[in-house]
């Protein structure tokens, strides 16, 4: 491929209002799920740091579920978005029934875990008992909400493949309202309800997904007229699919899965470092969110817009679009660091956390604010670009590779070892970031991340 040019970094004005179209949704959606999580560690904040890292704890392994349907539903969508340039709708509603297979499947399995062992789950992370038992009474609340976010987040990626973004963004505006309220209820005792603490948290994040789920499937197997899904077609053949989709998505899934366990590691290391090391996270990790939520929007419209395009056949385009989502990438991550560097005092002081979470928080904040601009690239071509062009085996080998072997041995030996400060401890847990960021630019330059897809025969 021809080397790119500084004006392919900065795209087309017609790039930018397609980006824009898809990206502003979608980033607003993000930005209420952060907020949802935000509401719930400054609510259960007040009730210690012993409550507050077990909800974090515990959701570390609802995460663990969470990211498996991101994978699901990101590698069916690489289909999709591609089927939907095709115009080839059949193959486009085999590839959701196989997605929806899979999900069922990894629903039922979480939800049997969790129902079994959650004590043994909670084991996985820390050895404190009192975190122990609060994030089991806090994973027992949750054990419905696995087909409830499986079916709901993964017919949402599917919707947004198409360019379905407006019910995804409205549902969610009306799950943030619903989550906080009745967080406020049950976490304090409101209305005559009794006085929960975390179970009530749980309860309140339960009660949203639930009311999720309902909007979301109900729109999507019963109004939606652009994809035309309908119940019964989860019935239907697919196995002439199943290759394809094995080729493109089953890379998605395994990376997205190993990403999460790596995660879960991730955690598993900053819980045996101490309780204060994990409630100070548990506050750096929704400022890291907040401030990447236009970054998953840029991801998701990169994705979507290059799976269009190379469905239509223009793959010289596609990689010019490359260069400029990357562009894109640089300038977000740019202004996240400045928004943290900005907003970090004022947020650590709202926590009701203990001083030496605070102070860890602080550093915590630092290695972020360097980490995120390399992770808002890094994420607009793993997540996106490279993604949509089908070259997921690759970024498969970059996930294994790069967090098995480099974040999590130096993350534990510099926290758990060496017993540095937490700012190294961090930023070596992270390191990952770094190297795929680099290593997928040299991927994207060589142009071998063009992969063409074949639907099926009707």
């Amino acid at each position: 491929m021809s080397k790119a040019s500084f004006r392919d970094y900065i795209g087309s004005r017609d790039l930018y209002i397609k980006m824009a179209k898809i990206a502003i949704p979608v980033s607003m959606q993000s930005l209420i799920t952060v907020g949802i999580n935000l509401m719930d560690t400054i609510m259960l904040s007040s009730m210690g740091d012993a409550q507050l890292s077990a909800s974090t704890l515990a959701g570390n392994f609802i995460t663990l579920f969470q990211i498996c349907c991101m994978g699901m539903g990101m590698g069916a969508s690489v289909l999709t978005s591609r089927f939907w340039g095709m115009q080839d709708r059949h193959s486009l509603k085999k590839a959701i029934t196989i997605m929806l297979r899979f999900c069922f499947v990894f629903s039922t399995v979480f939800t049997l875990v969790t129902v079994l062992v959650p004590a043994g789950i909670m084991r996985i992370y820390t050895p404190d008992r009192e975190i122990i038992d609060y994030g089991v009474i806090y994973l027992r609340w949750l054990i419905p909400t696995y087909f409830c976010m499986g079916f709901s987040l993964t017919c949402t990626l599917v919707l947004r493949s198409v360019g379905q973004v407006r019910v995804p963004l409205f549902t969610s505006i009306a799950a943030f309202f619903v989550n906080v309220f009745c967080n406020w209820v049950f976490i304090f005792g409101k209305l005559g309800a009794p006085r929960m603490e975390i179970a009530g948290a749980a309860l309140g994040t339960l009660i949203a997904r639930i009311f999720e789920l309902f909007v979301i499937c109900g729109y999507f197997f019963f109004l939606d007229k652009r994809i035309g899904y309908r119940i019964q077609n989860v019935l239907m053949r697919c196995g002439d699919l199943l290759g394809e989709y094995i080729r493109i998505s089953i890379p998605v899934l395994i990376s997205d899965s190993l990403l999460a366990l790596g995660n879960s590691a991730v955690a598993m290391v900053m819980g045996r470092i101490g309780p204060a090391f994990v409630a100070a996270n548990s506050v750096t990790t929704v400022v890291q969110q907040l401030s990447s939520v236009l970054t998953t929007g840029i991801s998701n419209a990169s994705g979507i817009i290059t799976g269009h395009t190379m469905g239509e056949g223009n793959y010289e385009k596609a990689q010019k679009d490359g260069y400029a989502f990357l562009g894109m990438g640089f300038f977000i991550g740019c202004f996240a660091a400045l928004v943290i560097t900005v907003l970090k005092n004022p947020i650590i002081n709202y926590y009701q956390v203990s001083t030496e979470a605070k102070l860890i928080a602080g550093d915590l904040m630092n290695a972020i604010t360097f980490i995120i601009v390399f992770q808002a690239m890094n994420s607009i071509l793993t997540k996106g670009v490279l993604r949509a062009g089908g070259d997921t085996k690759f970024l498969m080998a970059g996930d294994i590779l790069f967090l098995w072997v480099a974040s999590i041995p130096l993350g534990a030996l510099a926290g758990l070892v060496l017993h540095m400060s937490s700012f190294w401890i961090y930023t070596f847990l992270k390191i990952d970031q770094i190297i795929k960021c680099i290593w997928c630019y040299y991927r994207l330059r060589s142009g071998k991340w063009l992969k063409r897809i074949h639907g099926v025969k009707s």
